[in-house]
């Protein structure tokens, strides 16, 4: 059985977090197209499970939380007339919760953008902290009922609402209404109001989107199954927390809040994958049949 090298399985995931599709790195690497497709899917995996075992009794003071759209197979409005479609198709919402000292994604997930999958988010957020929080959140109402249910008074919470206006007309062909400005509102506890924005997790959204090729508007890179889709954010959050430097801080954001002592990359998870796979039998001698 022919196996690719660490440093192959290294060098193909390497592309794909750096926003690289499928084929495009068959193509780059001369893999074939199913082996790439494997060891993403294997990737993700391993990637989603190492971090839900890692990220456990995190040090944060100050989160902010938002939701990222995309979708899968195709837009909501033209589900109903899309050729076999696979269940959970339509938008697709990433939510996500990061510190704003250490840049830590600390939980995200996937899902719709209705009250309980709010619930599970802030569930599983609240679940991986050590200590009290200041979280600042959007105006989404869904995250009022979420975090009080999950922290109740235990915590300092704020929302930022953004108000919206009519864009200019020369500008309405990119978006009908821009952002007029912000209220901040303290919603439980005693949050420190210097530190109610959504900035940074704004940011990552950002950064999101350079690099997974599935979450690129306008082309055909989307994800055409949601479970796909969720590997793809699992494989990019290893990637962003434990690998790539953070330029402000000159560290990774895994080092930064104390939940890995170097810099990781590519190998590291292509010898987790390794690991968990089975060794390979060896043959047994040729029995040559009787004539």
């Amino acid at each position: 059985m022919n196996k690719l090298s660490l440093e192959d399985r290294a060098k193909v995931l390497t592309l794909l977090v750096e926003g690289n599709s499928l084929r495009a790195t068959s193509r780059i690497v001369d893999v074939s197209y199913n082996t790439v497709c494997k060891l993403f899917a294997d990737a993700g995996r391993v990637a989603g499970e190492y971090q839900d075992e890692t990220l456990r009794d995190l040090p944060c003071k100050r989160l902010q939380l938002d939701e990222i759209w995309s979708f899968v197979y195709a837009k909501q409005k033209n589900v109903a007339g899309a050729k076999a479609a696979p269940d959970r198709s339509g938008d697709a919402w990433t939510w996500v919760a990061i510190d704003a000292d250490t840049k830590l994604v600390a939980s995200w997930r996937v899902g719709d953008r209705s009250a309980e999958t709010a619930m599970e988010f802030v569930s599983d957020l609240g679940s991986r902290l050590r200590n009290r929080v200041q979280i600042t959140s959007d105006g989404y109402k869904p995250y009022l009922e979420a975090i009080e249910g999950v922290f109740g008074g235990d915590v300092d919470y704020a929302m930022l609402v953004k108000h919206y206006g009519a864009a200019p007309e020369g500008q309405r062909r990119y978006s009908p209404a821009v952002c007029t400005g912000a209220t901040k509102r303290r919603i439980e506890g005693n949050p420190d109001a210097r530190h109610v924005n959504t900035s940074f997790v704004e940011r990552q959204n950002l950064t999101m989107r350079m690099s997974i090729r599935r979450f690129t508007r306008l082309t055909n890179a989307f994800s055409k199954k949601l479970k796909n889709h969720a590997l793809s954010v699992a494989l990019h959050y290893f990637h962003y927390n434990f690998c790539r430097i953070h330029k402000t801080l000159r560290v990774t954001p895994a080092m930064a809040a104390g939940v890995s002592d170097r810099v990781m990359d590519m190998r590291d998870l292509a010898a987790l994958i390794a690991a968990q796979e089975a060794p390979v039998a060896k043959r047994g001698p040729y029995k040559k049949r009787a004539a």
